[in-house]
């Protein structure tokens, strides 16, 4: 009776105490959302946000007359934000000032083109030049404009044997690097990224994705079916991306939400891909686990499944930042491939999401924008989350001895994060200093590297303390063959007094 009591007076002043608590989160910024990691053995632990929310846009705040309805993607070139609002067939052009965004423009229509409107418009990206590129989905067409809107070129259906002439090109996502080739996501097109050069000719294909089916349903295909039914069969055959982003050196970054919940921790599902020229996955996995966001869900769940990347960004840093369907969380990541952070839910809660479905950066500044409210969230980074840039960028200016500092700092905020030892180590190591990189390797638990400061720490010593190996095994050699002597010359009169005995 008396622990019943307890408990009931416990949870009374946990009542009385939340309003003052939510107050309190509020007023820190708090985002609806924790920010955690995972330690070597895949355990989420708690983590300092890397991220607060800044600002939240709505179509109110932003004057427009007609509410964003299903928009389905952004693009930022400089300070400009271009917003594809997709169910009202315009392409919004924002500008940033600080915290404060307002429209320069509505982009509806082309000139000069046939037809001049977009029809469910889906991707927009502007390159260097202002010229602007619109996936223009229900017109069939990939259309670009120059910076006026005159109309100046359009990508359609790839007259080619290797596409099937009988169904729509309904390019969704668009990528153009700065040659001025063209890359087209087109839904139904299972042979990769439809690529066109700068003229607007067809080119072929690339990063087709692989074919991914199970064992049991090749077995039942090719054994238990007759051959009619095989013929009214799918075939085995590679899906479509999800989404396509082309960073500064003109890479392709691709997410893939198909795949078998089993192949994902062994590195087979890649839902994040990183494609060179010829469409060959690069991207560098150097961590404990692959990129796949969550590394603990119930299988086979809608709600509680894995992580499947709606969208992905780029920072000039070379850190990617995926945004996850599943839950609404954002998962970053170094160019190791290295999990540095993750937050972020599903709701309707400040910093939380309904549908995220397309994420963008200015600076280290985040966007995610909301498909279901029409919103967008701008995240700006902490002081933590800026001395873990800040850490990485003097990494990869050569400031090592800075990185290193600066890691220590970020361990003043999280003991516990093993990236900042791992980081530590990494600078160590390029000032030679080996013995001590092992060390934090160690704290890290990061075998690999730990191996490899080892081996160099070994090599070190061999070089620094080689003329006394060399004394040493002389002296050895020489001791060893003056015992042998010995040996032999006591042997010798041993066998000559038994000798004189006998005779």
């Amino acid at each position: 009776m008396k622990q019943i009591k307890k408990l009931f007076s416990t949870l009374l002043v946990m009542a009385m105490l939340l309003p003052f608590g939510a107050a309190l989160a509020a007023e820190d910024g708090f985002n609806g959302c924790y920010t955690y990691n995972y330690d070597y053995w895949g355990e989420i632990i708690q983590s300092p946000d890397a991220y607060r929310v800044d600002t939240v846009l709505y179509s109110a705040e932003l004057g427009l007359e007609t509410a964003m309805r299903r928009p389905q993607s952004m693009f930022v070139r400089d300070s400009e934000l271009y917003v594809c609002d997709t169910g009202n067939n315009r392409i919004i052009q924002l500008h940033r000032d600080k915290s404060d965004f307002s429209v320069v423009r509505i982009i509806d229509h082309v000139s000069g083109a046939e037809p001049s409107g977009f029809a469910t418009p889906s991707d927009v990206f502007v390159d260097e030049n202002g010229n602007i590129y619109v996936a223009d989905t229900n017109n069939n067409r990939v259309i670009m404009a120059d910076k006026d809107l005159n109309y100046l070129a359009s990508y359609v259906k790839p007259d080619s044997n290797t596409f099937d002439q009988a169904l729509s090109f309904l390019p969704n996502k668009l990528v153009v690097d700065s040659s001025g080739r063209v890359y087209v996501l087109a839904t139904n097109v299972n042979k990769g990224l439809v690529k066109y050069e700068a003229d607007g000719t067809f080119s072929g294909y690339i990063g087709a994705n692989q074919v991914t089916y199970s064992l049991w349903d090749y077995v039942w295909k090719m054994y238990f079916t007759t051959k009619e039914q095989r013929s009214q069969q799918a075939a085995f055959v590679p899906t479509e991306y999800e989404n396509i982003y082309i960073d500064r050196d003109g890479f392709i970054y691709a997410t893939n939400t198909v795949f078998s919940e089993y192949d994902l921790l062994y590195d087979n599902a890649k839902p994040i891909r990183r494609l060179n020229a010829i469409g060959t996955d690069i991207l560098i996995k150097n961590g404990k686990y692959p990129p796949i966001g969550d590394l603990d869900w119930v299988e086979q769940s809608q709600v509680d499944g894995p992580s499947k990347f709606k969208d992905i960004t780029v920072l000039e840093n070379d850190i990617y930042v995926a945004v996850d369907r599943t839950r609404g969380r954002l998962f970053g990541y170094d160019s190791q491939g290295i999990l540095l952070w993750a937050f972020g839910n599903k709701g309707n809660s400040v910093g939380s999401f309904s549908s995220a479905v397309s994420i963008e950066h200015m600076g280290m500044d985040l966007l995610v924008m909301d498909e279901f409210n029409g919103s967008i969230t701008l995240f700006t980074p902490t002081e933590y989350g800026n001395l873990v840039y800040y850490a990485i960028e003097q990494y990869l200016k050569g400031d090592y001895q800075g990185s290193a500092d600066t890691w220590r700092e970020v361990l003043k905020f999280n003991a516990n994060y093993d990236l900042a030892f791992i980081g530590i180590g990494r600078a160590l190591m390029q000032q030679e200093r080996y013995e001590e990189a092992m060390k934090y390797f160690k704290m890290a638990h990061d075998r690999v590297n730990y191996g490899r400061a080892y081996r160099y720490y070994r090599k070190e010593l061999v070089e620094k303390n080689i003329l006394w190996i060399v004394v040493v095994v002389a002296v050895l050699i020489v001791v060893s063959y003056v015992i042998r002597k010995i040996k032999k010359i006591k042997w010798e009169v041993k066998e000559y007094e038994r000798q004189r005995v006998i005779h």
